[in-house]
This record gives structure tokens, sequence and C-alpha cells, in this order.
């Protein structure tokens, strides 16, 4: 009779996980995400992409590719007990930023990579993540969880596939039929069996923009990224020389490169960010380079709290700057601010000013 009274005062262990995806649908949204997808662990396809990538040496410097071995693609080995993935996207496209063909045509200007000039994603999407936890936790109970956002061995694109986010573009980013391509990714790994979403197929058909229109021909292949050829590697992953092939390709981007997308069809269908923190911060939409380059490191550091363009450095910051300016209009302001920083302290940055003066000595 006891063992009955005490079945009695148990609570039933939790088995509505149809009813639970709607609900984790509907919060996302509360939560400022744009859409969620579910799906399993299985990756058995990008594995053997990834590793044909890395073996092909396309990662250039980024060690951190292959660093983990297959964790990256074998969720239940980076967290244990990982039975569904929670893919959610948030659109980041700042509503009244520059026209980005405008800015890359005026060489006076530097251009930067739409998604960082708004405040940095990696801490807004993971606490979002960890609010939609706290929710789940509320209806389900506890549950084995961990939420990421470009911030450990996890293939993103690979699980917003599969989810239904989207499809993998021969530009090797993530593609949504309704809204584009201008969107961050983050992800919940859970233990709770949800029901999983199916796929969307992929809509690339025979369009080759983004291969055509790459400066530096980094897509070498449909589905395939060399990015020992991206503009978006030199300015941002690469540490130390960028190299002479590739300068005059670089044009006026100091921080990353969005072509690809940028002339993607199915970019006209992009929609733009909804939340106040992806709105352009302190200009940078369409700033003068030589304004730039006259940033102090204190300059630098304080325009740039928390924006991801901090993550390079000031020292990679001048030697992008020095590209830029050493592809702008050879004009006395131009040829002048690079004299300032002939003497720098940085093997670095005189290495590239002295190359942008050469630039402007031969016309």
């Amino acid at each position: 009779m006891m063992a009955d009274e005490d079945d009695s005062c148990m609570s039933a262990p939790f088995s509505d996980f149809s009813g639970l995806a709607e609900d984790i649908r509907t919060w996302a949204r509360d939560l400022g995400f744009d859409e969620i997808g579910i799906t399993d662990t299985r990756l058995d396809e990008h594995e053997a992409h990834l590793i044909n990538w890395l073996d092909a040496g396309f990662h250039g410097e980024m060690r951190y590719m292959s660093r983990h071995g297959r964790k990256r693609s074998r969720p239940e080995t980076l967290v244990p007990g990982t039975v569904r993935i929670i893919s959610a996207r948030m659109n980041y496209q700042p509503p009244k930023a520059r026209d980005e063909t405008e800015v890359l045509a005026d060489r006076k200007l530097a251009y930067i990579s739409r998604y960082a000039l708004g405040r940095d994603y990696h801490r807004l999407i993971r606490k979002r993540l960890q609010k939609l936890a706290e929710r789940i936790t509320a209806k389900a109970g506890p549950f084995g969880y961990r939420a990421f956002t470009d911030s450990a061995p996890v293939l993103e694109k690979a699980l917003a596939e599969k989810a239904g986010l989207g499809w993998i573009g021969k530009h090797t980013n993530l593609i949504n039929r309704t809204s584009g391509s201008w969107f961050f990714l983050g992800e919940l790994y859970t233990d709770l069996p949800l029901p999983v979403d199916q796929p969307s197929g992929n809509h690339c058909g025979t369009c080759s923009t983004c291969m055509e229109v790459c400066p530096t021909q980094a897509i070498i292949g449909p589905y395939q990224l060399d990015a020992r050829r991206c503009i978006s590697y030199h300015t941002i992953e690469l540490k130390g020389t960028i190299p002479l092939e590739f300068r005059k390709a670089i044009g006026n981007r100091v921080f990353g490169c969005d072509d690809c997308q940028l002339f993607c069809p199915w970019n006209r269908f992009g929609k733009k960010a909804t939340l106040a923190d992806f709105a352009v911060r302190h200009h940078l939409d369409a700033p003068e380079l030589v304004r730039l380059f006259a940033w102090s490191e204190d300059d630098f550091l304080y325009k740039t709290q928390g924006s991801a363009i901090r993550r390079i450095g000031y020292e990679c910051w001048l030697r992008n700057l020095a590209v830029a300016l050493g592809n702008a209009e050879s004009t006395a302001e131009v040829i002048q601010a690079l004299k300032a920083r002939q003497h720098h302290s940085s093997v670095l940055v005189r290495e590239h000013v002295a190359w942008a003066l050469e630039q402007h000595a031969a016309l």
C-alpha cells in the first residue's frame, strides 16, 4: 500500500514533446529569434566533407578547425547525452546602413562586413539561448543542455540545414528561401527527444553568381571554399602578412567580405534586423579610410568595445587599413596618412604601409 501511495505522489515524467517543440518555437520568437529548427545528431555526409576540406589544407592557419577531431561533426561526443539540437537563426543586416555597393565603389571609404556593424553577437545570442533553456525547464523540468554560438567545435551550418532553416549554398553560407543569408546561427544541444524537422532542399540550381563575383576566386568550385584565398580569412583570421597576390583584390574591405552574399539572388528576399543591438555603431557603415587609420590604439579599443571587430586587434586593424589605402585614390591626404605610419613600432604594419606607398609611387 505504501508503495502505491508513494507512486501517486510522484509526478509523471514529461511526455508531450510535440507540444513542447511548438512552445519552443513561440518562445524563440519572443526572444528575438527569427526561426528555429530541430534535428538529430547524424552528420555523416557533412563529416566526410569536413575531413576532405581539412585534408586539402583549405582551412589555412585556422588550426582550431582540426583541433577537436570529430567532435565538430559528432555532437554527442562534444556534449555526451545529446540527442537533439535546437538550431536558431537571427537576422543581423542593419536596417539603416549605407548601401553596400556604394561603399565598395567609393575608394575613400572602408567596407566593414555587415555582421560586425552592431553589437557582438556571441554573448547576445548565447544569453537568449540560455533564456530559452530556462523556459523549457519551467515547462518540462530539468534537462541536459549546452548553448553555443560560434563558440565551440560545432558544424553550425550543417545542423541548421538538417533542421530545415535553409540550405548550404555554393558559397558555403546558409541560405533561407524567405530571408536570404544575412543571419547568425546559434544552437542548443539537448537530451530531450524532440520531434525533428525536415531539411528544405537545395535551391541554388544552375546559379553560380557567388563564384563569379568573389574578388579572389576563393570559391574554387560549387560548395568548395578555399579559405586561404578568402578576403574574410585574410582580414580577420590571418595574423601575419597578407599575401601580395590578394592585396589589390581586397580593395577597400578592411574587415571581412560580403560579396558572395551581397550579389546572391536569394538576398533579394533578405530581411533586416529587428533588434536594436544590430544597429550601426560609431558610423562604421561608411567610414573614411584616412580617419580610421588615424585612430590610436585607445580609439580602436573604445570604438570597437562590444564589437566583433575588436577580435583582430589593433595591429591587424592597421595592417588591413594600410592595404585599403594602398588601393585608394592617390591623393595627398592618403599619402600623408600612410607616411605618418611609416615608422610604426609593428613590423607587420610597416611592411603593409611600405607596400601601400609603393602603389602610389607607381602612379
